[in-house]
């Protein structure tokens, strides 16, 4: 068996390929320029690249797809459905480090932490003192836009520290959403104009890209801080960076990008009162660890044949390939 990846795993993922087939390791983003090595592989593992249609049609022995994580946004997951490949996801396994790093995004922002750290580098000791921006989160409102494994690991943290919480999620019903301690809403816009944090957990689809965009912008606070550790797109940058300057609110944390890594004159990397990281929300010890083994594990059991239960789209084995599987 031969497994291709854009970039490598971890040595722990990469000690469980080993042990059971040969591995390149492309360590490129753009997969024209290792096609010619994915042409004769079982499975990819994408990491920081994309695989479209044209890609998959010209891997012929092609059986699987790994994602280390919960996103697909970056493969053509109809084509490898029609395709009979499926998208192997490995859920759950960063949920804590995400829920982590949004709390830590929380804490950064409410604190004045980072402007507060370049204040202190400039000399503006006493300054950095008096801006008036820094508030407790014991008593103030989160809403979750999408409560699942990351959403109720946010949720639960944030009841911790004493706030309240809203939730919004079209999979869960409001007996559910009660259960998990959160207020039930059935329209997330809704929640905007009543929150002092706003933390977005969906998946980035036709259906959510741009969800959060100036009409929803200007429904909040001018004191609501917005945070996004989930996908690039999902907010709308432009506006985002927009109602930053202009004060339509008071800050935002943002780890992913619609184009990673964003251009370094970015507007939305100048705003006011922006935290940001590189998209590292996930990239945890402990979860790196977890994602590269579940996905090797699932790459596995689909190239012995046997269908893994956490793939992009169920569909898949509706295909002839996995006929009387």
């Amino acid at each position: 068996m031969k497994f291709v990846l854009s970039q490598s795993l971890c040595p722990e993922g990469m000690a469980a390929i080993r042990e059971k087939a040969d591995a390149y390791v492309a360590d490129r983003t753009n997969v024209n320029e290792f096609i010619d090595e994915m042409q004769d592989a079982d499975a990819v593992v994408i990491r920081v690249a994309s695989m479209d249609a044209d890609a998959i049609a010209r891997c012929p022995h092609l059986k699987v797809i790994g994602r280390p994580g919960v996103g697909y946004d970056s493969i053509d997951v109809a084509a490898a459905t029609a395709a009979g490949i499926p998208v192997v996801l490995t859920p759950g396994t960063n949920s804590r480090s995400v829920a982590e790093h949004t709390l830590a995004m929380m804490f950064a922002a409410s604190k004045n932490i980072v402007e507060g750290q370049l204040a202190v580098k400039k000399g503006d000791f006493f300054a950095a003192r008096s801006t008036g921006r820094v508030f407790e989160l014991q008593g103030k409102t989160v809403a979750v836009l999408g409560v699942g494994a990351i959403g109720k690991d946010v949720a639960a943290l944030c009841q911790a520290l004493g706030m309240n919480v809203l939730g919004y999620d079209p999979f869960l019903s409001k007996e559910q959403m009660e259960a998990l301690g959160c207020k039930y809403y059935a329209d997330y816009e809704d929640m905007l104009p009543v929150c002092d944090f706003l933390t977005v957990h969906v998946p980035l689809t036709e259906k959510t890209r741009g969800m959060i965009s100036r009409p929803q912008l200007k429904k909040m606070k001018p004191t609501a801080i917005v945070i996004n550790c989930a996908r690039g797109g999902i907010v709308n940058e432009h506006d985002l960076a927009e109602a930053l300057e202009s004060g339509t609110i008071a800050g935002a944390g943002i780890d992913v990008y619609e184009h990673e890594p964003p251009a370094v004159n970015d507007p939305l990397l100048s705003a006011r009162h922006l935290v940001c990281s590189p998209h590292s929300a996930s990239m945890t010890k402990e979860a790196v660890v977890r994602m590269a083994e579940m996905c090797v594990e699932g790459c596995m059991t689909v190239l012995e044949g046997r269908k893994w239960p956490y793939v992009a789209d169920k569909a898949v084995y509706d295909h002839p390939r996995w006929a009387g599987k």
